[in-house]
């Protein structure tokens, strides 16, 4: 599938990726964003807080709702089962912060599944909940103003790389005419669209939406036996899908570039970096890494192989199946674009839904929201 761009069986996985316990609700408006990706199911709860927001409530399952699709192009009833389970959950927690305000989104494996009507209808009949299909150009959208708050004031050339279980975002965004104390503002203002930019406004050199991320990229090369083998040829093979986005061309860039990454394999890939055997959120979101610096946390899980990276507490349980696929489409990008700073984002389509909600509604401001130096 070519890249899109501008113009019993039914039981749940044991383990959680992050934790789901509940916080009494303080008071004022409670806002709720749901992504309902090709691997996992996520929700975030959360009131607003001056210019940014404070989470009430969080909920993530690995549903692997795309798995098989990539050879069926179906939804498996397994698949669909794991979901309506996971969304059940999703819809108690919902009623039971009374949450009125909400976008609750699936992406790229209903997107391209055949029979995704069929599990929508599922959903609204066992959960009643408002689910959408949203498309490749609102997905990156809302992943590129969710990571707003990292982009540096020194930054003039923005790439915003969002890796998913079904597909990848890359949004490249021209700051140079925008003034630096105003960049951070002006990617949050891209939550309209990346058509028709106004002078001293970010403009959207080219965005691509590639139906390959850590899930569908793995899907591909399972056949093949070789560890270090069918990581080059993920990494080859992501790469031959970079040849119409047109930054492709533009090779290493200067100290105004950055990269901001956002997704599960480069948050690992970051606390893999740090050493830590259980994740920290707090030292991870935001964390400058270098081009040698993954590498050599990639070379460390090659080196590895698969069963030492099942055992690695680093990766943990329910990462090491993907790690690879997602390390290949990460190692390419910083291949193609070597720099001194990409820039670790936890966070993503859940925190864009939200942030674009609160704006929408006037109750979060961005008076503060200025970036980082």
């Amino acid at each position: 599938m070519a890249p899109k761009r501008l113009a019993g069986a039914g039981t749940l996985p044991k383990h959680t990726v992050e934790p789901t316990g509940t916080r009494t609700s303080p008071k004022g408006e409670l806002y709720a964003a749901l992504d309902l990706g090709t691997n996992s199911c996520r929700m975030l709860i959360a009131r607003p807080a001056g210019s940014q927001f404070q989470v009430v409530d969080s909920f993530s399952k690995p549903v692997q709702l795309g798995h098989g699709l990539e050879f069926s192009g179906r939804l498996s009833r397994a698949s669909m089962a794991r979901t309506v389970h996971a969304l059940q959950v999703c819809r108690r927690k919902l009623e039971q912060h009374d949450v009125r305000r909400m976008r609750l989104v699936a992406t790229e494996a209903c997107r391209r599944a055949r029979n995704s009507s069929e599990l929508m209808r599922m959903i609204s009949v066992e959960t009643g909940l408002p689910i959408e299909v949203i498309g490749a150009e609102e997905e990156a959208r809302l992943a590129v103003i969710s990571c707003a708050p990292l982009v540096s004031r020194k930054t003039e050339q923005l790439l915003v790389v969002d890796i998913g279980g079904g597909s990848t975002e890359l949004v490249w965004v021209d700051l140079e005419d925008v003034e630096p104390r105003e960049r951070s503002r002006a990617i949050m203002k891209l939550a309209d669209g990346f058509d028709d930019p106004q002078p001293g406004a970010a403009r959207v050199v080219d965005w691509i939406s590639v139906p390959l991320g850590v899930a569908t990229l793995r899907d591909q090369f399972a056949d093949v036996a070789d560890d270090q083998g069918r990581f080059a040829l993920m990494s080859w093979y992501f790469e031959e899908m970079l040849s119409d986005f047109s930054p492709y061309a533009f090779g290493a860039m200067d100290d105004h570039f950055q990269i901001i990454g956002t997704s599960g394999t480069v948050t690992t890939v970051a606390a893999s970096h740090l050493g830590l055997r259980r994740y920290d959120r707090t030292k991870v979101d935001g964390l400058s890494m270098t081009t040698a610096q993954i590498d050599q946390v990639i070379r460390s899980y090659l080196a590895l192989g698969p069963e030492g990276r099942r055992v690695d507490p680093r990766i943990g349980r329910e990462r090491h199946a993907l790690i690879m696929s997602g390390a290949a489409i990460l190692q390419t990008l910083m291949r193609v674009w070597p720099t001194t700073r990409l820039s670790v984002a936890d966070r993503g389509l859940r925190e864009g839904l939200l942030y674009a909600q609160m704006v929408r509604d006037g109750a979060i401001t961005d008076d503060d929201l200025h970036g980082v130096a």
